[in-house]
């Protein structure tokens, strides 16, 4: 299925967004706790990853945010949009799309969070930078080998040889395999294109930040203020706290709504 939902009588909703060649598989063990606390839990896959089979060929953005719109828009009330990584740049492009009428809150999970014309690229370049400014020894961020390129340079794929340090260190080695057995090709354009966001629509909409501090891909403390933000919640895992601590991150997810 592209798409799955969990219904609840509960009008509160949560719409998870994964990141870069994950799908909706990362927030297996999310979604149940969420559900136990009264939510509508949807976690979807964007198209071409996971369980959609939208051929990869020309994905952009601008597909990935409207496949989230189209699926808050098929949601009674107002939403509350989870990014996770790549998919915080997908939730403020589909915010804009939405409009505060539709979007009760923005969460960012260890996400990118951008101003408007930047992408995961420009951060990720602007991540990098800030390590150089903070200290000479900081690592540059992840090795190049990470991301393994399409020969024509539209697709990538995360090297499953070096998933497990960067995104999933402190994860149980079942959770480890599993998503080894399920990253998927991801369109370069997703997320080398800009955001387009005004001031009066994703601006005004209430943004909260989860910062993971073990994280090992970029170390993002110095975006989470890139934009305003209500919170920002520090949880001590990896990238992947929906794997590796799912309990915690649900007791934030619940304090924010």
């Amino acid at each position: 299925m592209a798409t799955n939902t969990f219904s609840h009588s509960s009008k509160k909703t949560y719409i998870l967004v994964h990141g870069a060649a994950h799908g909706a598989w990362c927030w297996k063990k999310l979604v149940p706790l969420l559900e136990a606390k009264g939510y509508e839990v949807i976690a979807l896959d964007l198209p071409s990853r996971g369980g959609d089979t939208t051929q990869l060929e020309n994905i952009t953005l601008g597909d990935d945010a409207k496949k989230v719109a189209d699926v808050a828009n098929a949601t009674e009330g107002k939403v509350a949009l989870v990014g996770h990584s790549s998919g915080g740049v997908v939730i403020s492009q589909s915010a804009e799309l939405l409009g505060p009428e539709k979007i009760d809150k923005l969460i960012y999970l260890d996400a990118f969070l951008p101003q408007n014309g930047e992408s995961v690229f420009s951060l990720a370049g602007k991540i990098r930078e800030s390590y150089k400014v903070l200290s000479d020894s900081k690592s540059d961020g992840p090795e190049p080998e990470l991301l393994i390129f399409s020969e024509d340079k539209k697709s990538g794929k995360w090297n499953t040889e070096h998933v497990e340090q960067f995104f999933y260190h402190d994860c149980l080695p079942e959770d480890i395999s599993f998503a080894k057995a399920h990253l998927s090709w991801q369109s370069v354009s997703t997320i080398a294109t800009p955001v387009h966001v005004t001031d009066n629509r994703y601006g005004i909409i209430k943004k909260y930040y989860i910062l993971c501090t073990q994280a090992k891909d970029l170390d993002k403390s110095s975006i989470v203020s890139n934009v305003r933000c209500e919170k920002v919640y520090r949880l001590s895992s990896s990238h992947s706290p929906f794997f590796s601590m799912p309990e915690k991150l649900v007791d934030i997810l619940v304090e924010i709504y």
